[in-house]
């Protein structure tokens, strides 16, 4: 694997690539990768990464990183749970005594 970042780094030298850009690539390819393994969960990808979850968060929107396509959308078997707003409200209140 070294061999291969040396070759990469190697030819993105060569083709002019500054250093912050190819900080900030790395970061974006980096962080979206373990978010795909997490299935987009950022608390559990920030714990992968060793980071806080705020951290992370505030990272993504300054790379741009959309955490949206690479949520499971239940059709696979993996039912996500309806937010609150969408929950019918309790009617029955218990008797108190």
């Amino acid at each position: 694997m070294k061999n291969q970042l040396e070759v990469l780094v190697s030819e993105m030298n060569s083709s002019g690539i500054l250093y912050a850009e190819a900080v900030r690539e790395f970061k974006k390819v980096f962080i979206a990768n373990v978010l795909e393994q997490n299935k987009g969960n950022q608390c559990k990808a920030a714990k992968q990464l060793g980071m806080h979850r705020n951290t992370l968060s505030r990272t993504m929107a300054e790379l741009e990183l959309d955490v949206r396509p690479l949520r499971r959308s239940g059709s696979d078997g993996d039912v996500r749970r309806p937010p609150r707003s969408a929950q019918p409200a309790s009617i029955e209140k218990k008797a108190t005594r």
